[in-house]
């Protein structure tokens, strides 16, 4: 435990320009606005490349949660930039939504490179305010790291089994925390205040398949993954999809 104070210290001393901005409460919209979508651009393509097998096979059954009417209605929580789009089966209709209105160049081109998917509209909603959204009225709910930095785990889960149809699905891919004896964790610790304040609330500790184990859900597959990213302490993973 002292060893983790004394690191988290030095951090923040390091980092200390980026404290004082937020004392003064500076860098939040600006990390919000700039930092933010452009640092998730440039980390977003080495993920990407590492995690493609791993949505490759997480979407690869997407088509068989079509509803009644034979079409497949998609609501992406946290779309970002939309980089999930090229894993959608051709005539989806996708609602995107986010908290952060700041993705916009990097959605539209990924809009424009996928022309298969359908697109419906964009919320600017977080994941435990979808009230635009009416109950049961999607067959797919999407949510790729995202889970990390929500205000409630829980009650993003809730809104999301609220606007799935019955035998809809909820799609997640999420870092999570380490186990307790590695050193992987205890870096973690050392890096979680700092990480979260430059990282829009982005939270290394959350164990979220234990959130994903108390929802609701009549069947739930979850697979823990490892995804290598350089200097980054993010390595842990959960990959699967939940039905309601």
């Amino acid at each position: 435990g002292a060893s983790v104070l004394l690191l988290r210290a030095c951090l923040v001393l390091l980092a200390s320009p980026i404290y004082l901005l937020s004392f003064l409460g500076i860098w939040e919209p600006f990390c919000r606005k700039v930092f933010f979508p452009f640092i998730l651009d440039k980390i977003g393509v080495t993920h990407e490349k590492k995690s493609k097998k791993h949505k490759q096979e997480l979407f690869r059954n997407l088509p068989d949660f079509r509803g009644p009417s034979g079409a497949l209605r998609i609501l992406e929580i946290g779309t970002g930039s939309g980089s999930n789009f090229q894993f959608y089966p051709a005539g989806c209709k996708v609602t995107c939504s986010d908290i952060n209105p700041n993705f916009q160049e990097g959605l539209k081109k990924n809009m424009k490179k996928n022309q298969h998917v359908q697109y419906e509209e964009f919320l600017v909603a977080a994941g435990e305010d979808l009230g635009q959204v009416p109950s049961g009225s999607v067959d797919v709910v999407v949510c790729t790291l995202v889970l990390c930095s929500v205000s409630s785990v829980s009650g993003t889960l809730r809104e999301a089994l609220r606007v799935l149809r019955p035998g809809g699905a909820f799609y997640f891919l999420e870092h999570v925390a380490a186990e307790h004896s590695s050193w992987r964790y205890f870096w973690q610790q050392v890096y979680y205040p700092t990480w979260k304040l430059v990282f829009a609330g982005c939270c290394l500790t959350r164990e979220l398949w234990k959130n994903l184990e108390e929802a609701k859900f009549s069947e739930l597959k979850i697979q823990h993954i490892s995804i290598a990213m350089p200097w980054m302490p993010i390595e842990p993973h959960i990959v699967g999809y939940g039905v309601k």
